[in-house]
């Protein structure tokens, strides 16, 4: 039996929302956000294109989650949902390369690579977020931030660095509430923060494949 386009969204979600623990009822509450309208030919493969890109940054912030969840309670399945998170840059930059090349792809895989190095760090010194551990690895976080949109504004007119910038520090901050009230035990904010996390990264991804559509309509 073949899903529609709806079923095969809301199938994807559950999917994703599997064993995370904390905030699951959050991302499954958010299902039918991740799903888009059936339109056109045209108009349906430009909603497909938006879903994947979804997808891939609902990935990124749910795996991300896992990982700090596993980390900060010392899980013995931290590096194993470390290397799904991982896996997450590279399937970016695939996502990418159709349209700005595999250079680029690749490139664009690297500094995502490296803001979850970084996280690590960060994770494990949030529980002190005045110490100089902390700080430098924050200070570290958000230049790599920076790296990023200038990356991508520089292959696509439609993403401003300022527009890229102020989103990619807007994740970085509210992913360090999330891990600062996780350390603390604050499991409301902790849940809250979550909830934030995820509606944005949704509204990043259809930034980015706005973009991506704007400057390649007639490849998608």
């Amino acid at each position: 039996m073949r899903l529609g386009l709806n079923s095969a969204a809301r199938a994807l979600t559950a999917v994703l929302v599997l064993g995370i623990g904390a905030g699951s009822a959050t991302v499954a509450r958010a299902a039918d956000t991740i799903v888009m309208p059936v339109q056109s030919s045209a108009g349906a493969k430009q909603d497909l294109f938006k879903m994947s890109m979804r997808k891939l940054w609902a990935e990124h912030v749910i795996w991300m989650r896992g990982y700090i969840v596993a980390t900060i309670a010392g899980s013995s399945d931290a590096k194993e949902i470390e290397a799904r998170l991982l896996r997450n840059p590279v399937e970016i930059g695939a996502a990418f390369a159709p349209y700005y090349g595999q250079d680029a792809g690749t490139k664009l895989a690297a500094i995502l690579t490296e803001h979850i190095r970084i996280a690590g760090e960060v994770v494990k010194a949030a529980k002190k977020p005045a110490s100089a551990k902390f700080l430098d690895a924050d200070k570290r976080w958000h230049e790599n931030a920076e790296q990023l949109a200038v990356f991508l504004s520089g292959i696509n007119p439609y993403w401003s660095k300022d527009m890229l910038l102020k989103m990619f520090n807007d994740q970085l901050l509210m992913t360090t509430a999330e891990m600062t009230a996780r350390h603390h035990k604050e499991w409301v904010l902790d849940v809250a923060a979550f909830d934030e996390i995820y509606v944005q990264a949704l509204a990043m991804g259809d930034e980015l494949a706005n973009g991506v559509i704007s400057q390649f309509p007639e490849k998608i």
